[in-house]
């Protein structure tokens, strides 16, 4: 899939935004994070967490400038761009630190956050000028918001052919029923009248999100409908796919009314999101629930590689050029981070990330060719269980001990957000193209934990965020940045 196409004008507000960043650096570089992810992946808990341990100079021994001794200090800056949303870093981290301890609400909208990094390089000639500062800026957005950037290549009658054909897939026939019920009652070439296409738009909405809760499955664009922000209840919103009428619609047919939305959808909403923001990145992180999609089945995991390959053929990728950078940035590193690594033993994350590799393999050989490093990660930005290890019918089964969200259920067991528990969580296959070769189920005791209720303080009072990986996964981004 070709990346979004551009105009002159796109280009030229890519090119300005990227001089105005760089006109406000010139003493002190600057480097743009991108955070994303689809649904329930992670995104705020990483965020905070990465913050909060280079705030507080956490436990993070796989970042070189900490474990060598050259990092200084990190304080947070005002950030540049006032029209954006600050991310709520402070909120979050009284959330995770409350009594009782909560994740904090997950990414609805884009939100940006400054970090200034003083560093000491390990590069001579740089050393003799004192230390370094780096501008770390963290750009998060919702994934969903990544599915809609193919649509810059569709018309409203491709588009609406693509999504009533997978309307009427097998997987996605019971949660697209009603929607289907409610296109079938309806005229497209009728008269256009507004309560008309909010019907179909509110029965597409609830296929969308019936679709992403219960069968976890991802590649359902618009994702505005899902996480619409201030745009709630616009009629850049109220539109659903039509079939192509047989003759060619009247300019007041219900058909025409919906592609002019679609189309004011692209120019208004889908465009200017990628102009201003997603074609400024240098840096990205894909955060993946890889575990609750294996848990939901073949057609889950099947629906997420390819809603990863499409996100990722939107991206501009390739090797930074120092030369063309004031105007043009390209991603010249992307790490893949499978979530929730502590909702399965130590001893399956290699398979974890085994398997992660096998989603992103296509999106990956694609970013390398550009010129673009990769690299595939299991890793939790806040550790919630611990491990352990219980006898059963003779056999030692290792453990996860933690306290499963209340709700939660398993094996008719209902749980209360308050008892700590201890979960054999299953194993992961040896082998992930059977997952996708044969449509091989996995077997998981899949739970979401609650974040550990009780966290260590260090010296100076302040919150240690536990983790796993979380380290490695700086130093990739941002540790050559600081060498």
């Amino acid at each position: 899939m070709p990346q979004p196409p551009t105009t002159l004008t796109d280009e030229l507000g890519i090119a300005l935004s990227n001089i105005a960043d760089n006109a406000g650096g010139l003493l002190t570089p600057t480097l743009r994070l991108g955070v994303t992810g689809l649904s329930r992946a992670g995104k705020t808990i990483f965020i905070t967490a990465l913050v909060h341990n280079l705030l507080t100079q956490g436990r993070l021994p796989g970042f070189a400038p900490m474990a060598e001794g050259r990092f200084i200090a990190a304080r947070l800056a005002e950030y540049p761009d006032a029209t954006i949303p600050r991310f709520a870093y402070e909120q979050h981290l009284a959330t995770l630190s409350g009594k009782p301890a909560a994740w904090p609400e997950g990414t609805r909208r884009i939100s940006q956050l400054r970090l200034v990094l003083k560093f000491q390089s390990a590069k001579w000639w740089t050393g003799l000028r004192g230390p370094s500062t780096l501008n770390l800026d963290i750009v998060d957005y919702p994934g969903e918001w990544l599915l809609d950037l193919p649509l810059l290549g569709l018309s409203f009658a491709e588009w609406s052919a693509e999504a009533l054909a997978r309307a009427q897939q097998p997987g996605h026939a019971e949660e697209a029923q009603r929607f289907l019920h409610e296109l079938a009652a309806t005229d497209a070439g009728g008269e256009a009248k507004d309560v008309d296409a909010e019907r179909l738009a509110q029965s597409f909405t609830d296929y969308l999100r019936r679709s992403r809760e219960e069968g976890a499955l991802s590649t359902l664009p618009p994702g505005r409908f899902l996480l619409p922000g201030d745009l709630e209840g616009s009629p850049a919103l109220t539109f659903a796919p039509l079939p192509r009428p047989t003759s060619t619609a009247r300019r007041n047919s219900l058909y025409a009314m919906l592609e002019g939305r679609y189309e004011a959808y692209k120019a208004q909403v889908v465009r200017p999101f990628f102009r201003d923001h997603f074609a400024r990145i240098d840096r990205q992180v894909v955060l993946v629930d890889t575990l609750r999609a294996l848990n939901a089945g073949p057609a889950a995991v099947a629906d997420l590689e390819i809603a990863l390959t499409s996100v990722l053929a939107c991206f501009r990728q390739g090797e930074a050029n120092p030369l063309l950078r004031p105007f043009s940035r390209r991603i010249d590193k992307i790490l893949f981070a499978a979530t929730k690594a502590d909702h399965v033993h130590h001893t399956s994350h290699d398979r974890l990330e085994a398997i992660l590799n096998r989603l992103v393999a296509s999106a990956s050989r694609r970013a390398r060719f550009a010129g673009a490093q990769t690299r595939s990660l299991a890793l939790a930005g806040i550790r919630a269980t611990s491990e352990g290890t219980i006898r059963e019918n003779g056999e030692t089964l290792p453990t996860l001990i933690g306290t499963p969200v209340a709700g939660e259920r398993l094996g008719g067991v209902h749980y209360d957000g308050e008892t700590e528990i201890a979960l054999f969580p299953g194993d992961l296959p040896e082998r992930p193209d059977a997952l996708f070769e044969n449509g091989e189920p996995v077997s998981l005791n899949f739970l979401r934990f609650a974040p550990p209720q009780k966290m260590d303080r260090n010296g100076s009072g302040e919150l240690v965020l536990p983790h796993i990986r979380l380290d490695r996964a700086l130093d990739y981004l941002i540790g050559d940045w600081m060498a």
